[in-house]
């Protein structure tokens, strides 16, 4: 099985993050970055982890982040297959 699909299963969502920082050389500048993993909402902590990377090892300090997340699978799109049919 996929492991992303297994994180689904899990209660795991698509998260996607905007985030604005700084150049380093121009700090009036903006520049932007689009960040997309699979985590779990509410704590996001996949998100908090790659974020405290960023301001710990990155030059560019961060300006503001903007996410946006959604399960892609869930309980009523879920069941169980008892049984199946091959038609040619």
């Amino acid at each position: 099985m996929n492991k992303d699909f297994e994180k689904q299963l899990q209660g795991y969502g698509l998260t996607t993050a905007h985030i604005l920082y700084r150049l380093p050389d121009h700090p009036t500048i903006l520049q932007t970055y689009i960040w997309q993993e699979y985590d779990l909402a509410p704590d996001f902590p996949e998100m908090r982890g790659f974020l405290k990377f960023w301001q710990e090892k990155l030059d560019g300090p961060l300006h503001s982040v903007r996410y946006v997340h959604r399960k892609l699978i869930s309980a009523t799109e879920w069941r169980a297959l008892k049984g199946g049919f091959i038609l040619h």
